[in-house]
């Protein structure tokens, strides 16, 4: 009996206890509720109250961001703008080098907190030339715009969509497709040869997650604040390593091989250069910068280095050529969509997210690229870190710069 006794003593305990997170009753909900009800009573008291400070005597904090600035055709300037304080504003006047000028507006000209709105301005633009815009609240707070060099904007036709196709596709397909073109010489290369061009691959990565972070940054500056354009990109690219990471984790942690790795490489970089041709874009659609011949041929010896990057996974493999023309069109087709983008409806907002999207891409296609070089390294008994990764590392990064350096020139 007293065995018996003993047993139920210790083995009811365990099943009461096993039971007793199950009871989801009412009681329950109510009391995992009742600290957000209460929070949005305070918030909603502090509201009301505006904290217990009473009315406030002090002028309002007014900001007013401009988005866009386009001439859709001689004679009219069109602006888009944003709320971007906590505060209403109420337009009242705007100028146009340095004098007042009609305007019409969207609604009775005030914004309440992030509202939008439309600025016509019947002007006469001069074709080439630069001119400052400023906007003028009913405080007398002047926000500027200006235009750097007077252009028409481009229509949104079947002739202009095709002409910025085709300025994509020179800047974006044509320079990953001759990098390609290098797989049957790099394929002959020895395992010494293929570490470093792995590892030159890193470099070029590495390069391209940099100058994306950079260009991110600089184009979060006109993001509306409330959204924190600058917040925004180091947490939506760490958002999109880890999500990436977690799909790419597999049982044991053995990295993708192969073409696996070259579509991401290829996808990582379609990023980057979704975001080169917002920029692209953008600046034809202003006329800021000339899209002549010169710049073809730079952006295209800048990119072309992206190819070796994305068939340096592949050399021990033999894939069909159809996989070739799926990664150029990946890797660089982007840019197409990115130049569509940045010429009709360019958003900084939307920029720096795909911007940062695409840095936590490439960052995690350097993790699997590393992996791949461990563990080749380790079959060989050899550090992966050595003389001629380094070399690579240094090699990707040097000539992505030189690149560059063409390009801004």
């Amino acid at each position: 009996m007293s065995e018996v006794t003993a047993t139920n003593q210790i083995t009811t305990p365990v099943a009461s206890a096993d039971a007793e997170p199950t009871r989801w009753t009412a009681r329950w909900v109510i009391l995992g509720l009742l600290p957000l009800i209460l929070l949005a009573g305070v918030l909603a008291l502090i509201v009301a109250t505006d904290a217990g400070l009473g009315e406030r005597t002090v002028p309002p904090i007014e900001e007013l961001n401009v988005q866009r600035v386009t001439l859709p055709e001689p004679g009219r300037i069109v602006l888009d703008v944003v709320n971007d304080g906590p505060d209403p504003i109420t337009i009242a006047q705007v100028m146009v080098d340095d004098a007042y000028w009609s305007y019409g507006i969207d609604g009775d000209g005030t914004l309440g907190r992030m509202d939008s709105a439309t600025i016509t301005l019947p002007y006469p633009w001069v074709e080439g030339e630069a001119h400052a815009i400023g906007i003028v609240s009913a405080t007398g707070v002047v926000f500027d715009a200006d235009v750097p060099v007077a252009l028409e904007s481009p229509e949104t036709d079947s002739g202009t969509f095709a002409r910025f196709a085709l300025i994509g596709f020179y800047v974006g397909v044509i320079p990953v497709a001759l990098g390609l073109l290098w797989y049957p010489f790099l394929r002959r290369l020895g395992g010494g040869a293929m570490q470093f061009i792995l590892a030159l691959t890193i470099g070029l990565l590495v390069f391209l997650a940099v100058d994306m972070f950079g260009e991110a940054q600089e184009i979060a500056l006109g993001v509306p604040a409330v959204f924190e354009g600058s917040l925004l990109v180091p947490v939506i690219a760490l958002l999109t390593f880890l999500l990436l990471m977690t799909i790419a984790s597999r049982k044991g942690d053995t990295p993708r091989r192969g073409l696996a790795v070259a579509y991401r490489i290829a996808l990582g970089i379609g990023l980057h250069n979704l975001g080169e041709g917002l920029a692209i874009g953008a600046a034809f659609a202003l006329g800021e910068i000339g899209l002549g011949v010169f710049l073809i041929v730079g952006f295209t010896l800048h990119n072309v280095t992206e190819g070796v990057g994305i068939a340096a996974p592949i050399l021990r493999e033999q894939p069909r050529f159809i996989n070739f023309v799926w990664l150029a069109l990946l890797a660089g087709g982007p840019a197409i969509l990115g130049v569509w983008i940045g010429g009709f409806v360019y958003s900084p907002l939307w920029a720096t997210i795909f911007l940062a999207i695409g840095i936590g891409a490439i960052v995690q296609v350097v993790v699997e690229v590393t992996r791949i070089i461990a563990q080749s390294s380790e079959r060989e008994g050899s550090p992966w870190l050595n003389w001629t990764t380094l070399g690579g590392v240094t090699a990707g990064i040097a000539v992505m710069y030189a690149t560059a350096l063409v390009v801004a020139g």
